[in-house]
């Protein structure tokens, strides 16, 4: 007789996790987040795109029979049986207020701001936890490095979870770091394209401004229409 579950066996089979330290039975299909909205939590901070694109809803767990602690997106993870885990409104780790126009993209000012940055150990269990699999570790080396603009397009992608800066030995806020020289690269190293102005100077006249007030106008079901009804550009073409 095969072992492999049906469908509907797999919808049907629940597991018990702990979330917040009481214990729940859940299907065993569902996310971390679906779970918790599952159980009855009504997740009001730590939610976003669900789809694992915003970074709003960093997660701490530990797995039955496992001393470690994991840390992950909860729109992204599975729920596993024995799971005790909490999710995190937001990761605690201090950002630096500078003025950027008062800034050279070199390495000594991402260290005015981020001294902790020498103190990396190399041990790239920020790129390991990453749920964008981005090279973390490989950034803050060029932010000490002074590469600014290498540091700024590997950090490109960081959806700003946190979840580095929970792994980090060495407290790093990576990705704070990360935004710190996105910001002096595009300060410094890149030109403004013309068509940026453009559409500034559109909207300072006011070009668009007839255009706003019909869509704040409409119902709700109107706006559904007019999304569902827009022109889609083709970006094989475009």
């Amino acid at each position: 007789m095969s072992k492999t579950k049906t469908k509907q066996e797999e919808e049907t089979l629940t597991v018990k996790i702990y979330i917040m330290g009481s214990a729940h039975e859940v299907p065993a299909s569902l996310t971390i987040m679906k779970a918790m909205e599952y159980a009855g939590f009504k997740i009001k901070r730590g939610a976003g795109c669900r789809a694992g694109f915003c970074g709003a809803c960093a997660t701490l767990y530990r797995k039955a029979g496992d001393y470690r602690i994991y840390a992950a997106l909860a729109c992204q993870t599975q729920v596993e049986d024995g799971m005790v885990l909490t999710q995190l409104p937001f990761v605690p780790a201090p950002k630096a207020i500078y003025d950027v126009d008062s800034l050279k993209p070199t390495a000594s000012s991402i260290l005015k701001f981020y001294p902790e940055v020498a103190r990396c150990l190399s041990c790239n269990a920020c790129s390991k936890v990453c749920p964008q699999e981005i090279q973390v570790m490989d950034y803050v080396q060029y932010c000490l490095q002074g590469q600014i603009d290498k540091a700024a397009e590997l950090s490109f992608d960081c959806v700003q979870c946190g979840l580095c800066a929970i792994r980090c030995p060495a407290e790093i806020p990576q990705y704070h770091v990360g935004m710190l020289a996105r910001r002096l690269h595009g300060k410094y190293n890149t030109s403004t394209p013309e068509t940026l102005l453009e559409r500034v100077e559109e909207i300072e006249n006011g070009t668009f401004e007839e255009g706003f007030e019909e869509l704040m106008s409409l119902s709700k079901d109107g706006l559904k229409k007019r999304y569902t009804e827009r022109d889609f550009v083709d970006q094989k073409k475009a």
